[in-house]
């Protein structure tokens, strides 16, 4: 791969780890020899510039026994490659983006092995090969009405007769929100969301599997705009959102048995709401929040982008609150976040907040120096409880990043194999980008000897307890 034009030698110096990138690179070209690297200004979504590499080519698809070459481009962030590539089809004037489970509607592509990004596991060369192989499956790019005298043989003329998946809300389609679950906690998050102001309708559904109930009738009797209340999972049909606040607690005594009680809720209605909102993220609030979200994630068959739980984002936005307001720290540039799950294993980070909420920020632990600080902070979290009013509010904030495709980042519950060499398929709070597609993970770092085993202990304790369980 060509690094000799002096554009690209400028950009590539203010790279955080150019050789590895460079290395990268070269394994690229050998698999993929027609691919190019060059130097372009990216702007991102709140129209931010920075001057960065990106790869432009083509790769190989074959479709009904054909082989067709599609256009992509992927922008490599300055800490690439242990920030993943922001994937996008390169469509030409005459092609047209079908918007699919791997495709939104701006032409970014998202695939599981960029939410589970993780290098050196991960490399440029096995996400092109994920990528084709999932256009192999679903063709992304169809063409505007051909002229006489196209080609028959062309992909995109091929596929242009193939029907759009329904489900799921365009840009400029109503965005649509359901809350699942009429308790203190439904009825606070359709509060707090309406009043974020940034959904056109709200289905407040209140299934009878669940044990928490009480303020549908109110809402009914207090109607509010764009607010309706309904007894019957299809009316969450096409929603953008589908929160999960329902919680179907047993008398018995026993830990397992409370959870298996909600897992069995679950099996209920979890894949009922993905079919009829198979384009939805689906944002988990019933406790416990980490393991519920890995059980809805597996009921579902939704991609791992799609489905979220609430999480640490509170505690981390209490605890940045904290730092920021009530120490009077110096931390210009940090972001405070909670990972891990929600019990006395969690663990605390910074983040630097570069310029541009959508570029992937580099994570580092608490040092020495900062522990003090960090400490303080922790110690005057302990004691806030989680309110049904303020988690609502949280639910309100993860909400509105998805539905106006804010790019902000959040501390949610995800799927965390690979991140910071962890191997197994559990769901722990990460700081995510949230985006109208869902959730992209921000890449691991190494922990400290404490907080590594907190981790691990984390991991241990949710695989012995799925061993448990009747999913």
């Amino acid at each position: 791969m060509d690094f000799s034009s002096e554009s690209v030698k400028k950009v590539l110096s203010k790279y955080k780890f150019r050789d590895v990138a460079i290395e990268e690179l070269n394994k690229v070209s050998r698999v993929h020899p027609d691919m190019k690297v060059i130097s372009a200004t990216y702007t991102s979504s709140d129209s931010l510039q920075k001057e960065l590499l990106k790869l432009v080519g083509n790769i190989p698809v074959c479709y009904h026994g054909r082989s067709y070459n599609l256009p992509i481009l992927l922008w490599l962030l300055d800490s690439f490659p242990l920030a993943p590539p922001i994937c996008f089809l390169r469509p030409t004037s005459s092609m047209v983006i079908r918007e699919g489970k791997h495709v939104d509607s701006k032409g970014r592509i998202h695939l599981p092995g960029l939410h589970n990004w993780d290098h050196p596991k991960s490399s440029v060369n096995g996400l092109l090969a994920e990528m084709i192989a999932k256009f192999e499956e679903e063709p992304p790019l169809s063409t505007k009405p051909a002229a006489q005298g196209d080609s028959p043989n062309d992909l995109l003329a091929y596929v242009s007769n193939l029907s759009l998946q329904e489900g799921g809300n365009r840009p400029d389609q109503e965005v649509k929100v359901s809350v699942i679950g009429g308790g203190d906690l439904g009825i606070a998050a359709v509060l707090s969301i309406m009043a974020k102001g940034c959904v056109d309708k709200l289905v407040l559904i209140d299934v009878p599997e669940s044990s928490t109930k009480g303020g549908t009738m109110d809402l009914e009797i207090f109607s509010l705009p764009k607010v309706e209340v309904s007894k019957d999972l299809s009316s969450s049909a096409g929603s953008k959102v589908v929160v999960i606040t329902a919680n179907a607690w047993s008398d018995e005594q026993s830990y397992l048995s409370v959870v298996q009680t909600n897992v069995d809720m679950y099996r209920s209605i979890i894949p009922r709401l993905a079919q009829l909102s198979p384009k939805a993220v689906l944002l988990i609030a019933s406790q416990p929040v980490d393991i519920m979200t890995h059980v809805a994630w597996r009921q579902s068959h939704l991609l791992p982008t799609q489905v979220i739980g609430v999480g640490c984002n509170l505690d981390s936005e209490r605890l940045s609150h904290i730092i920021n307001i009530s120490l009077v720290a110096n931390t210009t540039g940090k972001q405070a976040w909670v990972i891990g799950e929600l019990s006395e294993n969690k663990v605390a980070l910074w983040g630097n907040m570069g310029p541009g909420t959508d570029h992937l920020q580099a994570l580092t632990p608490v040092s020495n120096s900062t522990k003090p600080l960090m400490d303080r902070a922790l110690e005057m979290l302990k004691g806030r409880g989680q309110r049904s009013w303020s988690v609502g509010l949280s639910i309100a904030d993860i909400i509105h990043s998805i539905a106006t495709d804010k790019k902000k980042i959040h501390s949610v519950t995800t799927l965390a194999e690979g991140w910071g060499g962890i191997g197994s398929k559990v769901f722990l709070s990460l700081p995510c980008i949230l985006g109208e597609n869902g959730s992209t993970r921000l890449p691991g770092v190494a922990l400290g000897p404490e907080d590594e085993m907190k981790l691990r202990e984390s991991v241990a304790c949710q695989v012995n307890l799925f061993m448990q369980l009747r999913l």
